[in-house]
């Protein structure tokens, strides 16, 4: 981790770091979470660290440890479930808007992350994979000009940080990734909002398909390793 410059946003900034240390397989299901500790790591007082800890906790990203403390949780398979099913709705709407309000900002705006994108695969960081997945989405919420889809997403966001950090780490995305986000684009660029919404909904159910899959069939493994790491 590095160290964090004090800013308003300190809490989102601590949250955020913690998130990525997770999804990179640095923090490991069942790895206990020592306040101080990060908060040395980080350079910042315990205070954000510790309310970005309880957020965490609410999220479902940690939970209680045995005893006192918390440790970072196990991936629920139906709670992924659950919220790819929100995800493919709330994306194709998002698609679906920002093809009918706003073609020509996604021509100025969407091919720039579109190539960052493919630039962060082929560097073959995590962290700047997801990344870049999430500057893509948020450049569509924006162009929706719906204000409740950003806000809405967002509280899925940091589970499904979680869920692509443990894929992509086996490399099981779709090696077309960026193909299915070019041609998404492409949808909202024409202003073809049906074709954007439909494209936005399959990219999600089969990218959900893959790791609830992949995720499913190393749970034994991992349910194992949690236990080590927590004993």
């Amino acid at each position: 981790m590095r160290v964090i410059a004090t800013q308003p946003k300190l809490v989102e900034q601590v949250h955020e770091a913690i998130v990525s240390e997770i999804s990179a397989g640095k923090l490991r299901p069942g790895e206990r979470i020592i306040q101080e500790q990060i908060a040395q790591l980080l350079g910042v007082s315990r205070q954000p660290v510790q309310q970005a800890l309880l957020l965490l906790r609410t999220q479902g990203v940690l939970r209680d440890a045995p005893g006192r403390g918390l440790i970072v949780a196990p991936l629920d398979l139906d709670q992924v479930g659950n919220i790819y099913e929100v995800r493919a709705v709330m994306e194709g709407l998002a698609f679906r808007k920002a093809a009918e309000r706003n073609a020509e900002r996604a021509k100025k705006q969407g091919p720039a992350l579109i190539q960052s994108g493919r630039k962060a695969v082929a560097g073959g960081s995590v962290a700047a994979m997801i990344a870049a997945d999430l500057k893509f989405h948020d450049l569509v919420y924006r162009l929706s000009e719906n204000p409740l889809i950003a806000p809405t997403m967002e509280a899925q966001w940091t589970y499904t940080q979680r869920v692509m950090g443990e894929v992509l780490m086996r490399d099981e995305l779709p090696r077309d990734l960026w193909d299915q986000h070019e041609a998404m684009l492409n949808a909202v660029m024409a202003g073809d909002g049906a074709s954007a919404e439909a494209l936005a909904r399959q990219h999600i159910t089969q990218a959900a398909a893959i790791m609830i899959n992949r995720l499913r069939s190393e749970a034994p493994a991992a349910a194992e390793d949690a236990a080590t790491v927590s004993a």
